[in-house]
């Protein structure tokens, strides 16, 4: 026992040592020629694409990619409706930034629960759209739409990844 307090007070004197003087190590100087990106979120100068000629795009990708009869149109357009976002959600997201600043750890927390489950409950939506889409695919559309990837040719981040994502080099 008397060897082990020294021990167990070395190693927490050791690592608060290190901890600290990580701590007061000066933030390191932006790299020569690279200018700070800003927000995550920033785009730069590239121009913000129109969300109706993407889902144009993406549908018509679908009917080509699949090769969709005209029977099939009312399902397309069906999957496709319930992966639009809800109207305001981007205009909504922006007011409760600048709210979310002044919000307790608890408060946080509790927004937090509820946007998780507002996202689970979205998500569900959006499977169980997929899934009757794909039911009504033959077994050679289906295989095409496996192929694209998840949720009908998505990256999984909103078209935001790198690459082409669902509609090939073009980047814009």
């Amino acid at each position: 026992m008397k060897f082990t307090t020294p021990l167990l007070l070395s190693g927490a004197i050791l690592t608060l040592g290190l901890g600290g003087a990580a701590i007061a190590q000066p933030a390191s100087a932006p790299m020569a020629g690279v200018q700070d990106a800003g927000p995550r979120h920033d785009r730069g100068d590239r121009p913000r694409r129109d969300p109706a000629e993407m889902a144009a795009k993406h549908a018509q990708h679908l009917r080509d990619t699949l090769q969709l009869t005209s029977a099939q149109e009312p399902a397309l357009n069906a999957f496709l409706q319930s992966m639009t976002p809800p109207a305001g959600m981007r205009e909504r997201m922006r007011e409760n930034r600048d709210e979310r600043a002044n919000l307790t750890t608890p408060e946080r927390l509790d927004r937090m629960k509820a946007h998780m489950a507002d996202r689970q409950v979205a998500f569900a939506r959006r499977a169980d759209a997929t899934m009757r889409f794909y039911s009504q695919l033959s077994p050679t559309q289906k295989k095409a739409f496996d192929a694209l990837g998840p949720m009908g040719g998505g990256n999984g981040h909103g078209d935001r990844g790198h690459g082409g994502g669902r509609f090939g080099g073009d980047r814009g």
